[in-house]
């Protein structure tokens, strides 16, 4: 990751299959059928999400399932003094509400029901009783695209980190 890295993510895909030549599926997190990613997964899939060297010098990181879930994930700082990472190793796709349940996963609401109660298109809304499954699962995660206070964290800039899948 090079200091300035901007809006970069990083997500797993699962139950995929490709031919020699780049070319297949993935059950979940699939990019229009690449194997090497030339735009966002397909939801459901669990998010890293990261900006490096922004404002105040600072990195800014977190967990989004604002795309919904696939797998359990874990994002730690690993260097300058800092251990607290953030996690999600619940079993969401388990307890997924059924209007959620996607093969190999669970959907966020915004992307089955797209309105602006779910998806804050008008840049107003909370939390709602389908976000609030995510949060009281994964309480470091974002569950919904206003969930900045309680999921957004920060290290100094030059701080390295690990992403793990199914911790």
């Amino acid at each position: 990751m090079q200091p300035g890295t901007k809006q970069a993510r990083i997500w797993p895909r699962t139950k995929c299959n490709f031919d020699g030549s780049g070319r297949g599926k993935c059950e979940t997190g699939d990019c229009g059928g690449l194997l090497e990613c030339k735009a966002f997964g397909q939801p459901p899939n669990t998010l890293a999400e990261y900006a490096l060297n922004q404002f105040g010098k600072k990195d800014f990181f977190d967990i989004s399932l604002v795309d919904g879930f696939n797998v359990p994930m874990e994002f730690s700082p690993t260097s300058n003094g800092f251990s607290r990472g953030i996690k999600c190793t619940a079993d969401i796709n388990g307890q997924c509400p059924n209007q959620l349940k996607a093969p190999g996963g669970c959907h966020n609401p915004c992307t089955v029901f797209k309105t602006d109660e779910y998806c804050c298109n008008s840049g107003k809304c909370g939390p709602t009783n389908l976000s609030r499954f995510f949060k009281d699962r994964c309480r470091d995660a974002y569950s919904y695209p206003k969930d900045d206070p309680t999921s957004t964290f920060t290290c100094p800039e030059g701080t390295n980190y690990r992403v793990i899948f199914c911790p």
